[in-house]
């Protein structure tokens, strides 16, 4: 019952980058832009950039979000 950033879980790789309007990408970078909720947010190229470097301001902000992934509810 889960899709979009989370995946499907449903062993399907297909189906993993299913957009809010149930359409799926074929590439993360169009996924994510799909999920772009603000015009603060940057649109991302087919190119990847490194992260760390591109928002550096926001790895403390970063290391908490994977912290939650990494918690027992998502294990």
């Amino acid at each position: 019952q889960v899709r979009g950033l989370c995946g499907t879980y449903n062993w399907d790789q297909r189906d993993e980058f299913a957009t809010p309007a149930g359409d799926v990408e074929a590439g993360v970078a169009a996924f994510a832009n799909k999920y772009r909720v603000s015009g603060d947010c940057p649109v991302l190229s087919p190119v990847p950039f490194e992260p760390c470097s591109t928002y550096a301001l926001r790895r403390e902000l970063a290391a908490a979000a994977c912290a939650v992934l990494h918690s027992v509810p998502f294990q």
